[in-house]
């Protein structure tokens, strides 16, 4: 039986196949080659193009300064030294309340940090004294340009803008703060060494019968078995040191301030022991004290100025 032809053995081949003296349009447009499926979600813009039209960014550091801004103080704060707890009674409700005793001793501005020079707006503040031949000489320096005697700690605080600034050499006391007025104050907790899970983490224990034998205060398992990975996850609440890290505590008002002596009182406690270093600023979680700053602008600008 003799073989039959194709169906379209009389069509002529496909136009691109054909010699044209007229190229095709469609052979030079730009094509872009993709092997998965269109994204429905605009592409995000290029951060290095520099083009007027495209939106504005949010991750420069402009930005992230501009967001910070509003959760900065308004004004600097100061180190203290805490000696110890008390408790005053409330001439309204007679009730007894806890508090703190915090001393300021030489508080006064070393150094200030600019936007245009350093990226922020901060003060530099330095506390105590220290005998001139325990300080380094690049650190003797940099007291002696600010005409203050070599502190014992130092520390910075931020700031929201120029407003906030002190001028270098300028003495912070007790009266920097007022009555009434709530600060927060960060320093370091009292060191435990190595506890276990109960007094760490507030464990309640395993049973003290039953058959439990020796595995009082122990922690028991650390991690499930094939259905959770047969592994210890991160960040499990085990034994290990406590203590000995920066704790902030927030919103403690200010009960009596003793600017003769130096003394700001603050009600409840702060961490660390007797003795350690405080650096204690206006609340960022409350309205901000209506406190007058002690210089005038002109002594600020010449102080950023230089």
């Amino acid at each position: 039986m003799p073989p039959k032809p194709a169906l379209n053995w009389g069509l002529l081949p496909p136009s691109f196949l054909l010699p044209s003296s007229t190229p095709s349009p469609s052979l030079f447009l730009p094509t872009t080659a993709r092997r998965t499926i269109k994204s429905i979600h605009a592409p995000r813009p290029d951060r290095f193009a520099h083009n007027p039209n495209l939106p504005a960014l949010g991750a420069t550091t402009t930005a992230a300064l501009d967001r910070k801004a509003a959760t900065l103080p308004l004004r600097t704060g100061a180190l203290a030294i805490k000696r110890g707890m008390t408790a005053l009674y409330d001439a309204e409700t007679g009730k007894r309340m806890p508090c703190t005793v915090l001393q300021l001793e030489r508080n006064e501005v070393v150094a200030l940090k600019t936007r245009p020079q350093h990226g922020y707006w901060a003060v530099q503040v330095g506390a105590g004294w220290k005998h001139p031949s325990n300080v380094t000489r690049p650190l003797l320096g940099h007291y002696a340009s600010a005409g203050v005697s070599p502190k014992r700690w130092l520390a910075e605080f931020r700031v929201k803008d120029q407003a906030g600034m002190v001028g270098v050499g300028e003495a912070i006391g007790a009266g920097w703060f007022k009555e009434g007025q709530f600060v927060d104050a960060r320093s370091k907790s009292r060191g435990m060494g190595f506890e276990g899970g109960m007094k760490k983490h507030g464990w309640g224990g395993q049973p003290a019968s039953h058959g439990n034998s020796l595995t009082h205060r122990a922690m028991g398992s650390s991690g499930g078995g094939q259905g959770s990975g047969s592994r210890v996850h991160p960040g499990k609440n085990m034994a290990g040191r406590m203590g000995a890290e920066r704790v902030t505590v927030q919103n403690l008002k200010v009960l009596k301030v003793d600017e003769p002596n130096g003394l700001v009182v603050v009600n409840g406690c702060v961490g660390g022991p007797k003795g350690c270093i405080v650096q204690i600023q206006d609340a960022i979680k409350k309205p901000w004290p209506e406190i007058t700053m002690p210089l005038s602008n002109s002594t600020t600008a010449e102080a950023v100025a230089a």
